[in-house]
């Protein structure tokens, strides 16, 4: 979940490959000063027209959190790297420094790097990695895996809805899971294997789709100020979501839960600490507590070494449950502790730890937190070896650590665990 901006990669690229490094380079900064980066004004090409032949807006930008995922197989999702070619520097033109050799700002230099690499590709999906694309898995008989939308005062979403054979118009949990930056519902759902779960248990499960229009990497925007808290921006936009599930088909009382990874763990944790009157429990993967940034230089601070966040104003714990890998180099597993700490809501709670091995060989240490009458309330899984993906994840999906294990299933139980109570009447 590297932070990076709106570039023009197809024109930084060409410029790169016929050698003009300084017009490159300037236009590199200047996609990072419009991006909130930088605090010179932004440059221009010598032509002022992209790669593919377009006209670009002046001042046209979209901030996002993004992050370079693992060549294959699970693994770890690293930042981009910042290595800059040898003899490089002298080539640069005008970003000389006062020693004669100029220190480009790493960020620059990555981008510079990963565009000579084989494979990396054009643009924005070539500087975060390619998504599968596979056909999607048929569907048991009697099942659906429907289109539908959403919208209000802050904009409109699509989302996915899994209907398990199952259901049959009897009450079932809900579960709603948001996905991770670059990522789609198909490819959410491919990866979590929770659609077969539902399956299995007999519960809805919805996938909400962030627009490209709102986050060029369709990152949910945890980072913006306006988009934690209730009843305003995208936290509106996914209540609404659940609220129209719950109107048009039968769940269960007290059985709604909200989960995520990475950007789309950050929005889960927003949302239990903002409706925790709707969802009855959080599973956060790989993500950032509430308020842990408020703008995208706190995005970067909070992402390497942890943020500030919000107090919920919650009287009782949050149920939460929460996976992070210890050699997470994208998000900071001390996020991880803050998500805990955030959702304890500083009642004084009982822990116990334990040890344990996946049958995939990652090991974990699994920490639960329990309530005075001995129920857990809290559940803290550090995976160790372990990078930013999700944990027992299938490699049909993007950005998953097979290995691990079943966070799906261990947040299926853990939920299942915490139904809401039920308001008393008035007497």
């Amino acid at each position: 979940m590297n932070a990076q901006p709106n570039i023009d990669m197809l024109e930084a690229t060409r410029l790169t490959r016929e050698g003009r490094l300084a017009e490159a380079m300037a236009l590199l900064q200047g996609g990072l000063v419009q991006g909130g980066l930088a605090g010179a004004h932004p440059a221009t090409t010598s032509s002022g027209v992209g790669g593919d032949g377009s006209k670009r807006p002046a001042g046209h930008f979209s901030r996002i959190i993004d992050m370079v995922p693992p060549s294959a197989g699970g693994g770890a999702w690293t930042p981009l790297k910042f290595d800059l070619p040898h003899g490089a520097p002298h080539r640069l033109g005008g970003l000389a420094g006062a020693s004669g050799q100029r220190q480009m700002p790493e960020v620059l230099r990555g981008l510079l790097d990963r565009m000579g690499q084989p494979g990396s590709g054009l643009g924005l999906d070539g500087l975060v990695g390619p998504i599968p694309t596979r056909a999607p898995a048929p569907l048991p008989e009697g099942a659906r895996f429907e289109e539908r939308t959403f919208a209000n005062e802050a904009g409109s979403r699509a989302y996915k809805l899994y209907i398990p054979s199952g259901y049959t118009g009897q009450p079932v949990p809900l579960v709603v899971l948001l996905h991770g930056c670059t990522q789609s519902p198909d490819d959410f759902a491919a990866g979590t294997q929770m659609n077969e779960l539902a399956e299995e248990q007999t519960f809805l499960v919805a996938y909400p789709a962030q627009a490209q229009s709102a986050n060029v990497s369709k990152c949910w925007n945890w980072f913006n100020a306006g988009d934690q808290q209730r009843d305003r921006g995208e936290p509106s936009l996914i209540a609404g979501i659940t609220r129209q599930i719950m109107r048009d088909f039968s769940v269960e009382t007290g059985r709604v839960y909200v989960a995520g990874l990475s950007a789309g763990g950050a929005a889960a944790a927003i949302m239990g600490s903002t409706y925790p009157d709707l969802y009855a429990a959080v599973g956060v993967h790989s993500g950032l507590a509430c308020g842990a940034a408020r703008d995208m230089p706190s995005a970067f601070a909070a992402m390497r070494q942890g943020g500030a966040p919000q107090n919920s104003g919650a009287k009782q714990p949050v149920p939460t449950i929460v996976f992070h890998g210890d050699r997470d180099t994208t998000v900071n597993p001390v996020n991880g502790d803050q998500v805990i700490a955030q959702s304890k809501a500083g009642s004084d709670l009982q822990s116990t730890v334990s040890q344990g091995q996946a049958p995939g060989g990652i090991s974990y240490t699994r920490t639960v937190a329990c309530d005075d009458s001995g129920h857990p309330m809290l559940e803290h899984w550090v995976l160790h070896g372990a990078g930013h993906a999700w944990s027992g994840g299938s490699p049909a999906g993007s950005y998953t650590e097979p290995k691990g294990p079943d966070a799906s299933r261990e947040m299926m139980r853990f939920f299942l665990e915490h139904p809401k109570p039920r308001a008393t009447p008035p007497m």
